[in-house]
């Protein structure tokens, strides 16, 4: 996978009582600072809603500014070193890494991706059954209408329309298009030859397909376009059902499961991967195996230059790493869980701060 992935992509809560809890290190440690984070706009939410609040309790001093730029832009911002950190749900290909040493890729939550439609008369507490292959066909327009025999069969029982599904893909570089793209070519030998998966891919040449930038411009496109359908990060999953229109699927896993993504079902596809890690943690959730693994999770990672313009924003980037991914810090579920995060595995956590020790 990484070999194929490098070819496209690589072109483009209160402060503990001991700041040791959150490795919190040196006499900047809390000096004036700014930090600066943009890409994943599935990690927006976490870093606007949760993250950015609770740690000014935590640094009083330290602001952090986010923006929603795709996961792609995150990670070329970090490497020009224009942003202190690029979120992405994509980790750095290998070429990337190995033209930029001194970038890591850092694991701070664990979240996933849902398959959702827009199908009027179907009720949002109907989850159709999909598989990787049939999304595959259907974004190759090889399967073109929602009652097709092939879709029917996995879903017996349902009354699916006769209209064609109207294909919408992220229109920005994105590791949610790295995501969707890498489950189709685990599942579809076609879509893994032709088109294959990144974080931008050449998508086939459908009538009637969309184009959106970003989460937030899926859900709106999705909610706007009878009969469509996306993929979308699950933290976007409460604007998508206030819609009423929007519903997702169950999406069959590796052990020919059909599996929506809650908590036990992500968790149980991390916990699969998580020994399997390496030390640079680069490492895809995607397909993981497991009876009850949902087949798109992923690791949230913040992408870092190691060497920051001066020891004070190294500490304060530090120091901030530091809490998000400790469980009493913003690895708490009381952040995460409204917006669909879960933490990390405990040993995916030592991986972490040992590479968030490498920031100087």
């Amino acid at each position: 996978m990484d070999r194929k992935y490098s070819k496209l992509v690589a072109g483009f809560a209160a402060l503990a009582t001991s700041v040791s809890v959150f490795g919190l290190t040196g006499p900047t440690a809390f000096a004036a600072t700014s930090i600066s984070e943009s890409g994943s706009s599935l990690m927006y939410p976490l870093f606007t809603q949760q993250w950015i609040t609770a740690y000014k309790k935590v640094a009083p001093s330290v602001s952090i500014n986010a923006a929603s730029t795709g996961s792609g832009t995150g990670i070329a911002q970090a490497i020009a070193g224009t942003i202190n950190i690029g979120a992405s749900d994509a980790y750095l290909a290998p070429a990337q890494q190995k033209q930029n040493p001194t970038m890591v890729n850092i694991p701070v939550a664990v979240s996933a991706q849902q398959v959702m439609y827009n199908i009027p008369g179907l009720s949002q507490s109907t989850h159709l059954k999909l598989t990787g292959d049939v999304l595959a066909q259907i974004y190759q327009g090889q399967i073109k209408l929602w009652d097709d025999a092939k879709i029917a069969s996995l879903n017996k029982g349902v009354k699916l329309p006769h209209k064609q599904i109207v294909t919408i893909r992220r229109s920005d570089s994105s590791g949610d298009t790295f995501l969707f793209t890498q489950f189709l070519s685990d599942t579809n030998s076609s879509w893994a030859n032709n088109v294959a998966y990144g974080t931008t891919v050449s998508w086939p040449a459908l009538q009637g397909s969309l184009g959106a930038k970003g989460n937030s411009g899926i859900v709106t496109a999705l909610a706007q376009n009878p009969y469509s359908i996306s993929y979308v990060g699950i933290s976007w999953l409460n604007n998508a059902l206030a819609t009423k229109k929007i519903g997702y699927a169950a999406l069959k896993n590796r052990s020919g499961n059909y599996e929506l993504p809650t908590n036990a079902t992500i968790s149980a596809a991390a916990n699969a991967m998580a020994k399997s890690t390496p030390k640079n943690e680069s490492v895809s959730l995607v397909y993981a195996p497991g009876s009850t693994a949902y087949p798109i999770a992923n690791y949230e990672y913040a992408i870092v230059n190691t060497k920051q313009a001066n020891s004070t924003t190294a500490s304060a980037v530090k120091n901030f790493l530091n809490w998000a991914v400790s469980s009493s810090g913003g690895n708490s579920t009381k952040y995460l869980a409204p917006v669909h995060f879960l933490p990390l595995p405990s040993t995916v956590v030592s991986l972490s701060k040992a590479q968030i020790s490498k920031i100087h």
